[in-house]
């Protein structure tokens, strides 16, 4: 018999329950939101979160209890996941765009100085 949930699942609102649904169906959208996407669905049509991690190849029950929790907190980000950890983005958008802008610009020797 399951331990009973500390955190239970909230009641999905159907424009939540929709998108959950289109991102399972989805094939270009990455694997683990589709995995997590499929994890909220089982939790919320009542199944254990061990049933609903072993319906979708995992090993782990508390692992769909994290993500149920996030999901209560975060709502549908809950899906996309986040920094995976290592080094922290030194960049910010626009300064990622202009580097990438210039990386791709024709190089001119004359005016960059690097004619010899």
């Amino acid at each position: 018999m399951p331990r009973r949930q500390k955190n239970p699942l909230r009641q999905l609102t159907s424009a939540e329950r929709t998108e959950l649904i289109a991102l399972r169906r989805a094939q270009s959208a990455p694997a683990v939101e589709v995995t997590r996407a499929a994890l909220l669905l089982l939790v919320s049509d009542g199944h254990s979160y061990q049933r609903a991690a072993r319906t979708t190849g995992r090993k782990s029950g508390d692992a769909v209890a994290h993500l149920v929790a996030r999901f209560n907190k975060d709502g549908l980000a809950a899906v996309t996941p986040r920094h995976g950890g290592g080094r922290a983005s030194i960049y910010n958008a626009d300064a990622r765009s202009r580097i990438l802008l210039e990386a791709s610009r024709k190089p001119t020797p004359q005016q960059d100085g690097t004619a010899t």
